[in-house]
Order: C-alpha cells, then structure tokens, then sequence
C-alpha cells in the first residue's frame, strides 16, 4: 500500500492508497483545496471546519449533478436503444413483404409469359 502526503487548506496530511493510485489521490486532493481557496476568498476566515463542510457539501453537489446526468444519459441510451430493436425489426419485416411482392409479381409474370405464349402458338 502507497503512501502519499497532500496539502489541504495549508495543512499537511499523509494517506495510504492503493499502489498506482497516488497521482489519482493527490489530484482529487488539488481539487478539493481548490475549493477550499476559493470558498475562502469569498466568505475569507470562517473556519476550517465550515470551509471543510462547504467544500464537502460543493463536492456533493457537483457528485449528485453528475449521477443525475448520468442517469438522463442512461435514459436516453436506453431510449435510443430500443428504438435501434424496433427499427430493425420493422426493416425486416419491410424486407420480408418486399420479398413477398416480387415472388407474387414473378408468379404472375410467369402466368402471363404462359398464356401469352399459348395464344401466340394459336394464331
């Protein structure tokens, strides 16, 4: 297990992570001070434990709009999925008739050739 040492809000901490995640961890870290600088530039001094909530409660935020999009993305994909199923199989069935017609037209054709063939031999 890895072990890496991040900086949040001018404070150090060290973590454990899983071997190879170490540049993950310390840019989601990054991220998160960010946020923490930010809120800090607007509202200034307020305590590092509100500035920690806010920016948990910023993080939640931007999660619960990303699971939500997420989830009109699967929707739609879903959607658009079935519409594929019903498309082809209303193609095959197009193609299915399309078959049908020109065997009945061959038929017919045939019929034709025949009977004219027999009147011509007539005359």
């Amino acid at each position: 297990m890895a072990q890496i040492t991040v900086t949040i809000n001018g404070k150090t901490f060290r973590m454990a992570c899983d071997d190879g995640e170490e540049e993950r961890l310390m840019g989601l870290a990054r991220r998160f001070d960010g946020w923490i600088s930010e809120l800090k530039g607007a509202f200034g001094e307020i305590g590092d434990q509100r500035l920690t909530v806010m920016a948990g409660i910023m993080a939640t935020d931007q999660l619960s709009e990303a699971e939500r999009k997420l989830d009109e993305l699967t929707a739609e994909l879903t959607a658009l999925r079935h519409a594929q199923e019903t498309a082809a199989s209303s193609r095959a069935a197009s193609e299915g008739e399309i078959v049908r017609l020109i065997d009945r037209t061959a038929s017919r054709l045939e019929v034709l050739s025949e009977s004219l063939s027999k009147t011509l031999k007539t005359q």
